[in-house]
């Protein structure tokens, strides 16, 4: 019912700055809470951020927290990740996903619909 496309996602530096965009189509964009998730090569997908149907309500990985900022544009269909300050153990493929429901949740299997990921690599 949902799809989403990631975009965005290229070579960077270390200090350098990113921003991760997730259009949706399909379906009513403001219904779902959106997250965004990331994998490294070998390592299971971990939670990023998450943002719900209004903006109002935010999740961050302490990993990330004081760097990445989630945002939504619901008349866009369109949900945001600004990265700052990246780091090489930023580098990943970036997903996007889409949540029924209202409460933001960090859990994987929560989620319904899903990107085909971005790639982010941060040289050190």
């Amino acid at each position: 019912q949902v799809q989403l496309v990631e975009s965005g996602g290229e070579l960077v530096q270390a200090g350098d700055s990113l921003r991760l965009s997730c259009a949706a189509s399909g379906g009513t964009f403001s219904d779902y809470v959106l997250g965004w998730f990331r994998q490294a090569p070998g390592k299971e997908r971990e939670f990023v951020a998450d943002i719900s149907r209004s903006g109002g309500r935010i999740l961050y990985a302490d990993s990330v927290k004081g760097r990445f900022t989630i945002s939504r544009d619901n008349a866009k269909n369109t949900v945001y990740l600004q990265m700052n300050s990246l780091k090489p153990e930023d580098t990943a493929v970036y997903y996007c996903a889409a949540k029924a429901g209202y409460y933001p949740s960090s859990y994987r299997s929560e989620y319904d619909y899903w990107g085909q990921g971005t790639q982010v690599t941060v040289s050190s």
